[in-house]
């Protein structure tokens, strides 16, 4: 309901239709799914090398076609050939190797080659591995015997004499020398999953990779989920074969029984799994992160209650292992997960976001938890980490205090009084993204915004000198020039007594005087954030649609995931779909007294995933001012969406059944008078089409007339098979001009 949204909005801006052949300028459909209207080149990922120095970058070399392992050296950008496509090529055939990423050895003597990927859910996490020497230059590929494109988070010990990794929910290790394999668990099923994770664990917390090495190299600790007892989904497959085939996999939703999830550690020369005896029912508390404090072998575990709104903190040393509380964050909402654990002092210290004094600041914590200082302080949100300088003692971070639709890198020292400082550019209107080198003097720095395609260049630091551009994007800023299209203006809006953040796009040829018709893109749920001041490849979908003669406008509601304080993202605790839709409401009817040209009597909205479910409850529950509305892969009853996700905004349904009620848009399904599109993939496995069809038939009791299109075995991103985007984007299109156009 989230993760993907962030494919939709790509989707935005990389689809363009053809219904209008007015405007001969704009491009075709086709021309734009080819990539070449505006082509945004990106820095893409920077592997930083050990030494901070250079980064590391999988090339294409001329002469072979095969791929190549170069090294850049920041400063000057020098090149250097590390590892030869001669070395990267089947030992057996003697053909190039495809390579979808690498990992190093600590050493940096040997390297794992990840190739013939297969996606599991979202992500291409299982494939084969190979490892190769740099001193004998000729790869082997790792689990011979094991199925092919099996194996999962392949990794290095620490040592770089054996390798780690996930097949058939167990656990195996390999000498890399001497090629002998021994399978570390044994009980992995359909049912019990070691070393990774269930759906609702990958989906929510992100976790895929679920085992680590200790620093000692001894031991490996891991997770193991119970998936028995959990509800099961299917999905219907109808289209791959005579008769039909089922996905069968585990899916807790909203008030159901969780997996059971549990740590344990094995050493790896032989012995059983030890256990931690974690209090709490492992069904109804979630153990979300765990890793080993540096140079220890000591484990570092999080343990979210099921309401996940108090964290308890673990330590667990393993030659004596009794979990130790050190540690307890809480939250009258919600928490979520901390990602930004960096240990310090001889790891005396730890760092802890948290937002107990109504921003999102980062803290220093002592080993015992006793201990609770401010690194940031200030009325601004500390909105995700950059890097560290550890020899000077500075964090580098991304905010923005005085515009919650651009982002900037702060700065502020880790044993200071909490001052922060502006390190970004003050001439850089927008938003800034780096990658930063381990030793924090290097970073490879993005800067856009909503009209500039990224500038890309090599900075250095404390000073944040720009020491070489990587990437201009020229050609992309003269495509985008040539279309000629108004850019997108930014604006607030009021919904009673607060301030929205607001964009809007106008058609080329925008006449003041007339009366347009509007169309809202909507998300407008906790996770992510729609009005961003940020390159989108053009917005080529958003602009075509301008150019048939509509207004198209965003509106950042409360509970939106922005930086504008705890209590702006948090006030809709147990109230998602409900004070959002108020504000949609309030916010665009405050837009039209604000621009006379906007005609109240043409207002459409949309959304995908959560801005689908936003939709339905715009069309619902307020019916007077929204006429035409497209739902995308919405949650339709929040009920039928998964435990961890909707249970951490709106608690459970026995504990909150009339927050689920008002929130969920089937509660309103009667109320429908103007037009209304659906659209779901029916091998949805995020958001299922069960949530289509239940709203389907709730309309249907009700006498509504509406239209639909489902597409067979597309996933929630609906992107999947030929002609696919084309087709959505000129049903969206044509739905607009039919029912909301001149």
């Amino acid at each position: 309901m989230k993760r993907t949204i962030l494919s939709v909005f790509l989707f935005y801006f990389l689809c363009l239709s053809t219904v209008c052949p007015a405007q001969q300028t704009f491009p075709s459909l086709e021309e734009i799914v080819s990539g070449k209207v505006v082509q945004t080149q990106y820095a893409g990922t920077i592997n930083w090398l050990k030494d901070g120095e250079r980064y590391s970058r999988i090339e294409q070399e001329d002469a072979t076609g095969g791929m190549e392992v170069v090294a850049y050296r920041a400063k000057d950008n020098a090149r250097e050939v590390i590892i030869p496509a001669s070395m990267l090529v089947h030992p057996e055939t003697g053909t190039p190797l495809t390579v979808r990423s690498i990992i190093w050895s600590e050493d940096n003597s040997r390297v794992l080659i990840y190739n013939n990927t297969k996606r599991v859910w979202r992500y291409d996490t299982r494939g084969d591995y190979w490892v190769l020497d740099l001193k004998e230059g000729t790869p082997r590929q790792l689990g011979k015997g094991l199925p092919e494109s099996s194996l999962m988070f392949a990794k290095f010990s620490p040592a770089g004499d054996r390798v780690a990794y996930v097949s058939g929910n167990d656990i195996y290790m390999e000498e890399v020398v001497s090629g002998q394999i021994t399978r570390l668990t044994t009980d992995g099923s359909e049912t019990i999953v070691n070393g990774t994770f269930d759906w609702v664990y990958e989906e929510e917390f992100s976790c895929r990779d679920g085992f680590r090495w200790s620093p000692s190299g001894k031991y490996i600790a891991y997770w193991q989920s119970d998936t028995e007892g959990t509800g099961v989904f299917d999905i219907i497959n109808n289209v791959d074969s005579l008769y039909p085939t089922i996905l069968h996999f585990p899916y807790p939703k909203a008030g159901t029984a969780n997996s059971a999830v549990k740590i344990g550690f094995l050493a790896v020369d032989g012995g059983e799994t030890t256990w931690l005896d974690i209090p709490g029912d492992p069904r109804n508390n979630y153990l979300p992160r765990m890793e080993f404090i540096p140079e220890s072998d000591e484990l570092f575990i999080q343990q979210l209650n099921r309401e996940q709104n108090t964290n308890k903190v673990w330590t667990v040393k393993l030659d004596h292992p009794v979990p130790v509380h050190i540690f307890t964050d809480t939250d009258a909402a919600w928490l979520d997960t901390n990602d930004e654990v960096t240990w310090l002092k001889d790891n005396r210290y730890f760092t802890w976001l948290s937002e107990r004094d109504g921003w999102r600041h980062l803290y220093r914590v002592s080993r015992d938890g006793k201990e609770i200082i401010p690194v940031t302080k200030g009325e601004f949100d500390y909105i995700s980490p950059v890097g560290m300088g550890l020899k000077k003692g500075i964090v580098y971070f991304i905010a923005s205090p005085d515009n919650f639709t651009q982002r900037y890198l702060y700065s502020a020292f880790l044993f200071g009084k909490g001052e922060v400082k502006r390190v970004s550019p003050v001439d850089q209107e927008g938003q800034h993204t780096y990658q930063m080198s381990p030793t924090g003097k290097w970073a490879v720095h993005t800067y856009s915004n909503a009209s500039t395609a990224p500038v890309i260049d090599m900075v250095s630091f404390p000073k944040h000198e720009s020491v070489r551009i990587i990437e201009d994007n020229q050609q992309a800023r003269e495509q985008y020039a040539g279309l000629g299209v108004r850019p997108k203006e930014f604006f607030q809006v009021r919904s009673g007594d607060l301030l929205l953040d607001a964009w809007m796009i106008k058609p080329i040829d925008f006449d003041p005087a007339k009366k347009y018709p509007v169309i809202m893109e909507v998300y407008g749920e906790p996770w992510g954030a729609t009005v961003q001041d940020v390159w989108s490849g053009g917005d080529l979908w958003t602009q075509y649609m301008a150019n048939q003669g509509f207004l198209m406008v965003s509106i950042e509601n409360r509970g939106a995931n922005t930086p504008r304080g705890r209590e702006w993202r948090k006030c809709i605790y147990g109230e998602v779909g409900t004070f959002s839709a108020e504000d949609q409401c309030r916010g665009i009817l405050d837009m039209a007294e604000q621009f006379s040209f906007i005609d109240t009597s043409r207002i459409g909205i949309t959304g995908w995933s959560g801005g689908g479910s936003q939709t339905l409850n715009c069309m619902f529950r307020y019916p007077e001012v929204f006429h035409t509305g497209i739902a995308v892969a919405f949650v339709s009853d929040q009920r039928l969406y998964d435990t961890i996700y909707q249970e951490r905004y709106m608690n459970t349904p026995q504990n909150n059944p009339e927050g689920y009620r008002k929130g969920s848009p089937i509660t309103y399904a009667e109320n429908l008078q103007g037009n209304l599109l659906l659209i779901h993939g029916t091998a949805d496995d995020n958001v299922h089409y069960q949530s289509c069809e239940l709203l389907v038939n709730e309309l249907i009791k009700h006498g509504k007339v509406f239209s639909q299109i489902s597409y067979p075995m597309r996933s929630h991103s609906i992107n999947e098979g030929e002609g696919t985007t084309l087709h959505l984007r000129k049903s969206m299109a044509k739905y607009w001009i039919d029912h909301l156009g001149r």
